[in-house]
């Protein structure tokens, strides 16, 4: 594991802030008053990135809205352009779930845990379930307690990443999820499980020292209370002002690939003009992943564009795969941040309620984290390395654009599998021996030279104590963690 030393400070001015890579518009039509206007609070602190703040994307579309709506008044999900129905089928994943893993059990991302480093994940329909999420802790000073979601983000994601409605036939059994109906709401890997590490408040802002101290908790923690934590996801990012190879997020993000957690990163919402992908998908080692766009039309993944929104990148490192990222639909977090301030966002002709749309390389991360939890469940042995050659060999190349706008193109998570499961197609990608040589981030630059885990290792992080109330809060906050030096 990379070593430094990391120093937990108080969130207060003058402190770098890092927010959620997602679906907030800046300006007119956006959050207005509400945490959108926070962007031009961007802070900064020496050592570590700077020009934080929200980034490009959307909530809402009315193109979609407008398909979906298939010529009546009511959301028909087989017409929506992204409608979790849609996506889960144009990426290949419903027909995985027909698929069984070597114990014989459907492909659902089942035994597979994904972590979320977001803004915490709010029980919802389908993401209650007894199990389904795991409630890390809380680095927050928000009012909402037990890793709740004041601000929508990390909710939309955990449902696009594993959602689950739980259907049940009459007898009380499961239904098969590939035979259930276009409405009922299913993320990409429905049977995976969720970690909820909260690191942004109700304004969507975190600290870069959080961020690298809940990633060094994942790594930590990631066999505790029976989780197999194989996928982190990590939607949001910075502008970096130092090379990978010194930048401490990079570093710790590495950290978590080489113990073997395959880290799944936003490329960035900047277009064209970005001048490269954002921290810590800037880290090649990382799976870092932009946004595709469909045109409106349900059959537009098949030949799909690179969305205008998605961060462009360079010779020296651009994204490293497309996924579905424009007008996405997922669950909806009721009296949010988000929600409040972007009505936009409510699914025209939605009667349930549960639902929102957002664009976002935060989407796309989140649907191709759901991807790597069903190739995982499926093929357990696969290095992160081996993961992440078998998704770029296999992505479908788009048309007329260049390495460095989509990459190797969107992911098919269906002939990954099939790469995965051996024959030619294995043999010729020779993802057996697929590692990666890159030199390694050592994260120096503005922090010492130390161990970035010890002070989080050990039986008192580990079971309920971290589940619920005991770490939110305050607790987190306070001058206990003050220039704690973990060595």
């Amino acid at each position: 594991m990379t070593t430094i030393t990391w120093r937990r400070h108080e969130r207060r001015p003058g402190l770098l802030a890092l927010a959620a890579v997602g679906a907030v518009a800046l300006g007119a039509g956006s959050a207005g008053a509400g945490p959108a206007s926070a962007a031009s609070h961007a802070r900064t602190m020496p050592g570590t990135s700077s020009g934080l703040s929200l980034l490009g994307g959307k909530w809402g579309g009315k193109e979609a809205d407008v398909a979906g709506l298939a010529g009546d008044k009511v959301n028909h999900p087989e017409s929506d352009p992204g409608s979790l129905f849609t996506i889960t089928r144009a990426i290949g994943a419903r027909q995985l779930w027909k698929h069984q893993d070597p114990t014989g059990s459907p492909i659902t991302g089942a035994g597979v845990t994904v972590a979320l480093l977001d803004s915490g994940v709010s029980g919802v329909p389908g993401l209650a379930a007894p199990g389904k999420v795991t409630y890390g802790p809380d680095f927050t000073d928000d009012t909402a307690g037990g890793g709740q979601d004041d601000f929508g983000h990390g909710t939309f994601m955990a449902g696009l990443i594993a959602g689950n409605d739980a259907p049940v036939k009459k007898d009380g059994t499961a239904m098969p999820l590939d035979t259930t109906a276009p409405a009922v709401q299913e993320g990409l890997a429905p049977g995976a499980g969720l970690l909820s590490v909260k690191l942004a408040g109700a304004d969507g802002y975190t600290s870069v020292d959080q961020v690298i101290a809940g990633l060094s908790w994942v790594v930590a923690h990631r066999h505790d209370n029976g989780m197999n934590v194989r996928v982190v996801n990590l939607s949001f990012g910075a502008t970096a002002l130092q090379p990978y190879q010194v930048d401490p997020l990079a570093a710790a993000a590495e950290a978590a690939w080489q113990a073997g957690i395959v880290v799944v990163a936003s490329a960035g919402n900047d277009g064209p003009s970005a001048g490269g992908v954002v921290d810590p998908a800037l880290d090649p080692f990382v799976l870092a992943v932009g946004a595709s766009d469909p045109k409106a039309k349900v059959d537009g993944w098949k030949q799909p564009i690179v969305a205008d929104f998605s961060s462009r990148g360079t010779t020296v490192r651009h994204t490293d795969v497309l996924a579905p990222g424009r007008s996405l639909v997922s669950l909806r977090t009721p009296g949010s941040s988000i929600d409040t301030a972007n009505p936009q966002g409510l699914i025209a002709g939605d009667t349930s309620g549960r639902l929102f749309r957002g664009s976002g390389t935060s989407q796309a991360a989140a649907v191709v984290s759901g991807a790597v939890a069903l190739l995982l469940q499926a093929h357990p042995e696969l290095t992160p390395d081996q993961v992440k050659a078998d998704l770029v060999a296999t992505a479908a190349a788009v048309k007329d654009a260049s390495v460095l706008d989509a990459g190797a193109g969107e992911i098919n998570v269906g002939a990954a599998l099939t790469a995965a499961d051996g024959g030619k197609a294995h043999d010729t990608l020779g993802l057996d021996s697929a590692v990666q040589s890159f030199p390694a981030s050592t994260g120096l630059d503005g922090v010492d030279a130390g161990d970035l885990s010890g002070s989080w290792d050990g039986a008192r992080w580990n079971g309920a104590r971290w589940n619920g109330a005991r770490w939110n809060g305050a607790r987190w906050n306070g001058a206990r963690w003050n220039e704690l030096d973990s060595s």
